[in-house]
């Protein structure tokens, strides 16, 4: 299966830098709207056989253009939602408390599944909904599916699953609004990632921008990480 993994379009909480997370959430801003009606023609070369949304309202109206112009229905689950912020709901994403959304969510991508952000999931909970999608869409039979979801869940889910992308990668990345994140591979086999945000991947291990060392946020040289 080849995978696309795209995050929604702008939207006012990501221009206010907000852990926005719970569900329905915020729409999409103007330039947020203006985004999806160009992931058509951004998409044009992929041949999009089935397109998942999550339950988040941002998500599901980036959707809508790509469903109209391929003539696709949008599954809706809710596995690729965001990452839960709980307690940490609304707060900035670049204060204390919104680097340490960022901390345990790497630190899940790594393999310390047993953190919890508080009042929210650990990283066994997000991982397990999120792998059940893929799973789901893997067993469609689609040769090529798209899902749209968020930044933190994408980052994080690619870095746990994916073969070549190590945390370090994934932190040093955030991903712009309608950013795409290209896997192919399979829930039996693995997944390797082929592109992100329209870069090759630089295979994890083998020097290069992968093997840069992470900051105390998670993040790599200090730079932001997105909102939700």
């Amino acid at each position: 299966m080849r995978l696309l993994l795209v995050r929604h379009g702008e939207t006012p909480s990501n221009l206010d830098h907000l852990l926005d997370t719970a569900v329905p959430g915020a729409g999409l801003t103007p330039l947020g709207e203006a985004q999806a009606a160009a992931l058509p023609a951004a998409l044009a070369d992929e041949d999009i056989e089935a397109l998942y949304a999550s339950t988040l309202l941002r998500t599901r109206l980036t959707a809508a253009p790509l469903a109209a112009a391929r003539g696709l229905e949008v599954t809706v689950r809710d596995g690729i939602r965001e990452i839960s912020a709980g307690d940490l709901e609304m707060v900035p994403g670049d204060s204390p408390q919104g680097e340490r959304y960022m901390r345990t969510v790497f630190a899940w991508a790594a393999g310390d599944t047993a953190l919890r952000i508080p009042g929210g999931e650990n990283g066994e909970e997000v991982l397990d909904r999120y792998d059940a999608v893929i799973a789901e869409a893997a067993g469609s039979g689609a040769g090529t599916v798209a899902m749209i979801s968020h930044g933190a869940a994408i980052r994080m889910w690619t870095a746990a699953r994916a073969d070549n992308v190590d945390v370090a990668f994934a932190a040093a990345r955030p991903l712009a609004n309608t950013g795409v994140v290209i896997l192919e591979g399979s829930p039996s086999d693995g997944f390797k990632a082929l592109s992100w945000a329209g870069a090759t991947v630089v295979p994890a291990g083998e020097g290069g921008p992968a093997g840069a060392p992470l900051d105390t946020a998670g993040r790599m040289g200090g730079g932001p990480s997105e909102p939700a």
